[in-house]
């Protein structure tokens, strides 16, 4: 077993990265080797014991030059790249195996600060309007068309992932690993586990509280199965959990049509708007930092820059000396 497979090993058992993030940091760090193997002319990649002769700080300014000029990759991409990079040298030197950390010497270049993406209130209002039959009690029977049937399924299913992520804020893996025994509707609230296997809990509005219940309902009449408290909440029709790809496009294909919702359609995007939403309708950072399970308070607080733009709109339009004349007395 290679140094970086037991890094995917140490990063996955111990520090609890999901298994995409594991994904993307062993392709990360194959790309690295692709690039020490590119300089030594040689066919294969360079061994561990090798591995301390290219771990320095000039070799990792020359791998951040070969990201952005030869792969013409950005500046966040590199960014997250060189970041892979610090942490398997932070491993590395904890093992006695190198004696600094490379990357950390590295200038990193800079990124434009992008406010969170989030959709109007408005729009979001049309699409709850537009879907409100999938979600209602005449939506659960067995057509004696099994392909009428699961047509009809799959719009309550898409209705309730919508609700679900709009209504709670939770990311996409939070949404897959719930489980039927996470809802406690009797206190109205969902156990979720977040990142590192963190648990929190939610409060559900009685609406999202009555729909999953319902959804419920037409999975025992629509889809049946033999089904438990660790059973996956969100099923596709043959039954099975959902999948990140699954819920994407469903994002996609739900929101596509609604008007005012031109941008990017994600799971995140919702997790953006319910934040902006409870910022406005005045939640405080911390309350908002435990909802969405941050780590930290900085995390919560980029939100506060669409808020931020909402009140200088309302500053300009009201305060009486912020006319485009100079203000109401003229100055």
């Amino acid at each position: 077993m290679t140094h970086i497979d037991k890094y995917i090993e140490y990063i996955s058992s111990v520090r609890r990265y999901s298994l995409r993030t594991c994904e993307i940091y062993r392709s990360s760090l194959g790309i690295f080797m692709e690039f020490i193997r590119s300089g030594t002319g040689g066919d294969d990649a360079p061994g561990d014991e090798d591995l301390p002769d290219f771990l320095t700080p000039s070799m990792a300014r020359s791998y951040e030059v070969y990201l952005l000029e030869d792969r013409g990759m950005g500046p966040r991409t590199v960014n997250l790249h060189m970041s892979v990079l610090s942490g398997f040298s932070r491993y590395l030197l904890k093992l006695g195996i190198i004696s600094c950390n490379p990357a950390k010497s590295v200038t990193r270049p800079k990124t434009e600060k992008r406010l969170p993406d989030f959709y109007r209130r408005e729009s979001m209002e049309e699409y709850f309007r537009a879907t409100e039959q999938f979600a209602g009690k005449d939506f659960i029977y067995v057509s004696p068309d099994r392909k009428q049937t699961r047509k009809m399924y799959d719009r309550r299913l898409h209705r309730a992932i919508v609700s679900t992520l709009y209504s709670t804020g939770i990311r996409r893996s939070e949404l897959t690993g719930l489980r039927t025994g996470h809802i406690d509707f009797g206190r109205n609230v969902a156990k979720v586990v977040g990142k590192g296997d963190k648990m929190r809990e939610i409060p559900l509005v009685d609406s999202l509280s009555e729909e999953i219940s319902l959804y419920l309902q037409a999975v025992e009449t629509m889809v049946g199965g033999d089904r438990g408290p660790e059973s996956p909440l969100f099923v596709t029709f043959s039954g099975k959990g959902l999948y990140p790809a699954y819920v994407d496009r469903v994002i996609k294909s739900e929101l596509g049509e609604v008007a005012g919702i031109t941008g990017r359609k994600s799971p995140h995007v919702l997790r953006h708007t319910l934040a902006t939403e409870l910022l406005n309708g005045g939640a405080d950072l911390h309350s908002i930092k435990e909802l969405l399970g941050h780590s930290s308070l900085a995390a919560t607080q980029v939100y506060t820059h669409n808020s931020i733009a909402k009140l200088k709109k309302v500053y300009e339009s009201a305060h009486p000396r912020a006319s485009k004349n100079g203000g109401k007395n003229g100055d």
